[in-house]
């Protein structure tokens, strides 16, 4: 029985990490609101939700619409790549934003509301995903699959809303749908509340608050033992 329970479990797990989108938004967010976002998704759905006309037959003209789509929306891209799955294209686009609460309402995020605020001493993030109603038609041969938006978070993860598998390894969220749902405007929504100090300063924090307490007692030890021997050399004769 047991044998079985640990094989299923190592099934479900492998499932999960082979689960792959359609269609995705993944955000790498700091506590200061900056951080890196990727997109990746098939050319007709690129269409249908950022309302960017694509031709997968030329994977460089793809690269460079999405290159400047982004970049006049004030991000700075870091890499464009075409790859392909199961006979498909994907266009993928890395970017950096200085301030997550500006990447909203933007040529390139016009299917993205996301804000972050800080309130009680903690960090919360909102928003939500749709399809806009001006978008291109487009993406009807990409019904099957799913898409979703992900985020990676600086930070310990205190609630969530009804993210798909709760707080994953390296504080992950994610929330997803079927793409057939979102390309009829399907609206997913998401948001989350978190510590307002990154994990990496109050790892450093506490390493340093280690070291300090060992130097101090350290300090009190060699006193100590200072001390006591003043007090012999004063009792010898």
């Amino acid at each position: 029985m047991i044998p079985r329970l640990a094989a299923a479990l190592l099934l479900a797990t492998a499932l999960r990490g082979c689960l792959t989108y359609e269609y995705e938004h993944e955000v790498w967010l700091q506590v200061d609101g900056s951080g890196v976002v990727n997109v990746t998704g098939r050319p007709g759905l690129w269409t249908a939700f950022k309302g960017l006309p694509l031709d997968e037959r030329d994977p460089e003209a793809m690269m460079k619409a999405a290159r400047e789509l982004f970049e006049k929306s004030g991000l700075t891209v870091r890499r464009t790549t075409v790859t392909r799955r199961r006979g498909h294209a994907y266009l993928f686009v890395s970017a950096e934003f200085r301030d997550v609460n500006r990447v909203s309402y933007t040529p390139a995020f016009p299917d993205l509301r996301i804000g972050l605020r800080r309130e009680g001493g903690r960090l919360h993030l909102d928003g939500s995903w749709q399809r806009p109603i001006e978008a291109l038609a487009g993406g009807e041969a990409d019904r099957e699959g799913l898409m979703a938006v992900r985020f990676h978070l600086p930070s310990k993860v205190y609630g969530h809303r009804r993210a798909a598998d709760g707080v994953e390894r390296g504080n992950i969220l994610g929330w997803r749908q079927e793409t057939a749902a979102a390309l009829d405007g399907g609206r997913l929504e998401f948001g989350a509340e978190m510590d307002n100090r990154s994990i990496l300063s109050s790892t450093v924090m506490l390493f340093a608050g280690a070291v300090v307490l060992a130097a101090v007692l350290l300090a009190l030890g060699l006193w100590a033992v200072v001390r006591q021997g003043r007090k012999d050399l004063q009792r010898s004769p």
